[in-house]
């Protein structure tokens, strides 16, 4: 009886939040001026940190999105700057709270940050290719690693002590990359993903190296995350989703926009600036690209960030624990009509 009627709320729930999506995602700007062309920016705890095309200084924000200054000293990228991905740990797999990370397009080495920018090392070196994507496992099936994406198409982990393996190749230049964060399709929870930018195409890789192609075709593809299934759910104003619109700002969407996407993955194309989802077909059995927007101008680096990640150590319910809330309080309503009624 418990399990049915957990069921049958989240149900309610769910048509609930696919009611509340909008047709079309809709920005707003959130940095109006990044003292450059905006391409990398990351939540590091107590601000934000981005990165500008060709400047090797990168900078930070409060959370409003203002009070721009300088964060850290320049980078000493020998081979030029281009593109610079930034990301910031999480405080799993022996990497440190809100550290922040950086790499150029032009060449494989990656940098570290102290959260507030007062220190900076070389981290890791010798990496294949230009670095193009960094994130970081959040559920343990990588050993909560960092992953980076390289130029060739070479895809690593990278250790708390800057110790690169291979992974996989995935046959071009390699940007956009996340985590499954529940069964997607026939692809396990946990599972990274990763666009290829060279070849436009979509592969899920194991911890073993295995690749899966998704079986969908992009032009250009910048940026790939996917929607948090606990989005929104605290109801903290930070929650949203935020990018680099190159050259002008950063924009944001907030959770609303997003309300009927939660576990489907999102994808952006540099060229064309459109915005994808891509979900799961049961009826075909294959993974369906549905156009949801588009940016104003050129997507590049986005993010997701949900109370999970603004306190990583908190424990965030899920829709079905709001949803067994809910039947409990329900429970205990109709218990206390009843003690009423039996008491005259």
């Amino acid at each position: 009886m418990k399990n049915k009627l957990a069921a049958v709320l989240v149900g309610i729930l769910g048509m609930a939040w696919a009611g509340s999506a909008l047709a079309q995602v809709a920005f707003t700007p959130f940095v109006t001026g990044t003292g450059g062309s905006p391409i990398g920016f990351t939540y590091a705890g107590n601000k934000f940190v981005g990165s500008n095309y060709f400047n090797n200084q990168l900078y930070q924000t409060d959370l409003t999105g203002g009070n721009l200054q300088a964060f850290g000293a320049a980078i000493p990228f020998y081979a030029g700057t281009g593109e610079i991905y930034v990301s910031s740990s999480l405080g799993l797999g022996g990497f440190g709270l809100r550290d922040v990370f950086a790499g150029s397009q032009f060449e494989g080495n990656i940098y570290r940050f102290s959260n507030d920018g007062s220190t900076q090392s070389l981290f890791a070196s010798g990496l294949v290719g230009g670095v193009r994507g960094i994130a970081f496992d959040p559920f343990g099936g990588y050993g909560n690693n960092m992953l980076v994406t390289t130029s060739v198409g070479n895809v690593y982990t990278v250790n708390n002590a800057g110790s690169a393996t291979m992974l996989a190749n995935v046959g071009g230049d390699a940007e956009g990359l996340d985590f499954a964060p529940q069964q997607f399709g026939n692809i396990s929870a946990g599972t990274l993903v990763v666009v290829s930018e060279g070849t436009g195409r979509l592969n899920a890789i194991t911890s073993g190296g295995a690749m899966t192609d998704l079986g969908l075709q992009f032009n250009a593809p910048e940026m790939l995350s996917f929607v948090p299934t606990n989005l929104g759910l605290s109801g903290n104003p930070l929650e949203g989703f935020y990018a680099a619109n190159y050259a002008t700002n950063v924009i944001k969407a907030g959770v609303s926009q997003f309300s009927s996407l939660l576990g489907d993955a999102v994808i952006t194309e540099e060229t064309s600036h459109q915005m994808y989802r891509i979900s799961w077909n049961g009826t075909t059995s294959t993974f369906d690209k549905t156009w949801i927007g588009a940016f104003p101008n050129q997507p590049e680096d986005g993010i997701f960030v949900t109370a999970a990640i603004l306190n990583p150590g908190s424990v965030v319910p899920e829709p079905e624990t709001y949803a067994m809330l809910l039947a409990g309080l329900s429970l205990l309503g109709f218990t206390a009509r009843r003690r009423k009624q039996s008491l005259g």
